[in-house]
Order: structure tokens, then sequence, then C-alpha cells
């Protein structure tokens, strides 16, 4: 299975003859019921890549029980005009603009894409577990939103599989490294001040980057998050 052009649809789109809608598909070999609405992992044409990620928005089948599925791609960083950036965590997807029609046989599992918010909230990360904050213009390159809160001396968007610590000062997140600790030594604090705070003598906590002591997007990483 590979992916089409951005805006090019598989020639199985071309002709509805004989084909009807269904409600659902059962992957070959399994008892997993895929529906319309749900996120699967669908088989490249290349052994060596990871699955496709996919959103389900239709299934039909033809007079010979042919089982297509119409969706819509998310796609990796690596896969993006940009490719993969630092701040990009191991499990983020981008929902792009780009739908295709594919073979139902080329689903290998279901996932779940869960909002960014969200994911950070996970107790555990399972394999099936991804998170998508960016909508992605496949033709383009752009993504929405175009700017996203930055955190740290560093000022760098948060990456989930990395852990921060937050100031109790400015509230702000501070990669251990970018304030000159391993991360053994901080998840052994039980308190931190950043430097900015810990020397400010007027008492007026300040946050290097200037963002409220609350983030409004309640960014925090987990330290007890692992990855079954």
């Amino acid at each position: 299975m590979a992916k089409t052009r951005p805006g090019v649809a598989s020639s199985s789109a071309k002709s509805n003859l004989g084909k009807k809608d269904i409600d659902s598909y059962t992957i070959r070999g399994t008892t997993k019921v895929v529906r319309v609405g749900d996120c699967v992992l669908m088989r490249p044409s290349d052994a060596g890549k990871p699955p496709y990620v996919a959103c389900v928005e239709k299934i039909e089948a033809d007079a010979r029980n042919n089982v297509k599925v119409h969706c819509r791609w998310y796609y990796r960083p690596e896969e993006s005009l940009g490719g993969r950036r630092q701040f990009h965590g191991a499990k983020e997807l981008f929902l792009s603009d780009h739908y295709d029609v594919q073979s139902a046989h080329t689903i290998e599992g279901i996932c779940i894409v869960h909002t960014f918010k969200n994911y950070t909230r996970l107790e555990n990360v399972g394999a099936e577990d991804y998170y998508c904050r960016f909508e992605y213009k496949a033709a383009t390159g752009a993504f929405t939103p175009d700017r996203v809160a930055v955190y740290c001396k560093c000022e760098m968007p948060y990456n989930p599989d990395d852990l921060m610590v937050q100031c109790e000062g400015c509230k702000d997140w501070y990669h251990p490294a970018c304030v000159g600790m391993t991360i053994e030594e901080a998840k052994k604090l039980e308190h931190f001040v950043c430097v900015e705070c810990s020397s400010d003598e007027d008492g007026v906590k300040r946050s290097q980057n200037g963002f409220a002591s609350s983030p409004t997007n309640d960014l925090k990483v987990e330290a007890k998050r692992r990855k079954r």
C-alpha cells in the first residue's frame, strides 16, 4: 500500500458502480472491528517503514465484497516537508489534508490519536497511543496552528517525551540540561527555583520567556509516564 499524491485519489475512487456503504470491517485474521471514525494502522509498501496512520471516513464494499476504506492520512514528522524536529515526540502525528481510498486488507490494527492535552495526562502510553496538535497541508507544508507556546531557556515547544522541571516562582518549565543538571538529579528534586527567580531582589517573579505564571494550555510533564 502506498499513499497517493495530495489531492489525487487512487484509481479505486473513480467509480462507485455497485458499491454500498457498510458500517464496519473486521480486520483480517483478527476479531478487531473497524468503524467509521476509527484511527487505523495501515501496512506500508516498504516493510522497513512504520505503519501509516489514517482516520477512516467511509467504508464501502462492491458486488464482489471487496472492501475499501476512504481515509484521511496522518503524517509522521519525518514525512512532512520540514522533517522531524527536536520538539516532536516519538508518537506525534499531523492531521493532513491528504485524502485517499485504500483496500481494507491493508489495515493491520486500530490505534488512538489523542489530543495533545489528553496525551500528556495518560498514566501509561501504549503502543496504540498517538497524539496530534497540528493540522498539516501536504502540498505546501503549512501547519495550523502556526505558533505554539514555548518553554525553558531554549524556547522550544513542549515535547512530552522529555522530562521538565517547573520553577516555583515564575511557573515556567525547564529541561534539566538547560539548567545544568542531569535527569537523575531532576527526578530527586523536591523544590526548584530558576536562576532568574532566585536572583530577583525585588520579589517579582519573572518568566524567562514572559509567559503567565500558569500556562493556559496546562502542559505538564509527568515523570511517572512510561511506555508499555
